[in-house]
């Protein structure tokens, strides 16, 4: 995998896409014979002995109970559809979330507790883990003529991915230490390097290099986004963040697990296909033949149905659980 500085093979799906926002078409091409949906798993916590808390119920309770309570908790992935039938509610094409859990008008989308105690939050946006993208493209290879040739798209917008001039970084990384004489240190420093008036700007660096992250851009309507060279057969590993050039090494070096942004857009050279997770959607969108979409909504790994070109993923457009 390389970096494109040339965006122009993008610009076969920039002109499929819709100017207004009425349709998943302001992300997602047109033109393609089908569409499948494919559902984020969502999270559900349960307690073996009771209810889980609500906000309220948690905030009078005394601490040793909250502490109790915690260690009992036992959160799993749970599917849209078991989410459907725990808030008595439908799973359909259009579903939106908020709707599926029946949240109130002035209620709170990302938690909400089901009428059986359990408590489920919202589906990741925007991103998917590396076994589930693998899954899915394990159907896409089968389904072009270049599963080794194609390109990957990383929406420019996370805080880490490009480099800056600017006063403080992109991140930092806090450090714990138990020593009393490095704890002295910090209580005596009266210093805050981030807030600094006579600070100059400097190059802040990011998971990419100065180059990349000064490059040109693969703009759609309202995003950037970084475009690599990729073949899609790569992502069928589970293990492709090990390989991707946006691996995120500075925070592996300081102990946290191998992460990198899953794509936004990925399609093979022969534009047979797209994957589309858009960074406000908690579904992924695959565009494809006929065939490709039958073999992804039979997939029982994946949770996907079938969608119809023009269909319309707003906020508002589920109206069967209204």
């Amino acid at each position: 995998m390389e970096w494109t500085p040339d965006p122009s093979a993008g610009a076969w799906l920039r002109e499929r896409l819709d100017a207004g926002n009425e349709t998943m078409h302001v992300v997602v091409p047109r033109g393609f014979p089908a569409y499948a949906r494919i559902f984020h798993p969502a999270i559900v916590r349960s307690s073996p002995d009771r209810a889980i808390p609500t906000a309220d119920e948690w905030v009078r309770m005394p601490e040793s109970a909250q502490h109790a309570l915690m260690a009992g908790f036992v959160d799993e992935p749970v599917s849209w559809a078991q989410t459907a039938a725990a808030f008595g509610t439908v799973l359909h094409p259009l579903a939106q979330w908020n709707r599926l859990v029946r949240t109130a008008s002035d209620g709170d989308w990302r938690t909400r507790i089901a009428p059986d105690g359990r408590e489920f939050t919202a589906p990741m946006e925007g991103e998917l883990e590396p076994a589930h993208l693998a899954n899915i493209v394990t159907h896409l290879v089968e389904h072009t003529q270049t599963p080794d040739a194609g390109f990957a798209a990383l929406w420019e917008g996370r805080g880490d991915l490009l480099g800056f001039v600017g006063i403080t970084p992109s991140r930092s990384f806090p450090t714990f230490s138990d020593d009393p004489n490095h704890q002295a240190m910090l209580d005596r420093s009266a210093r805050d390097p981030f807030n600094n008036v006579f600070r100059k700007p400097t190059w802040q660096e990011g998971i990419l290099s100065k180059e990349i992250s000064e490059g040109p851009r693969f703009e759609l309507p309202g995003r950037g986004h970084v475009l690599f060279s990729a073949a899609p057969r790569a992502f069928a590993d589970p293990e492709w963040v090990l390989h991707v050039p946006w691996r995120d090494l500075p925070a592996e070096e300081r102990g946290f697990p191998p992460p990198a942004q899953s794509p936004s857009l990925l399609w093979p050279e022969d534009h047979a296909w797209v994957l589309v997770s858009e960074v406000d959607f908690d579904s992924t969108i695959v565009a494809g033949s006929p065939a490709l979409i039958e073999a992804l909504c039979a997939d029982e790994h994946l949770e996907a149905l079938p969608l119809p070109e023009g269909a319309d993923l707003t906020w508002d457009a589920d109206a069967v659980n209204r």
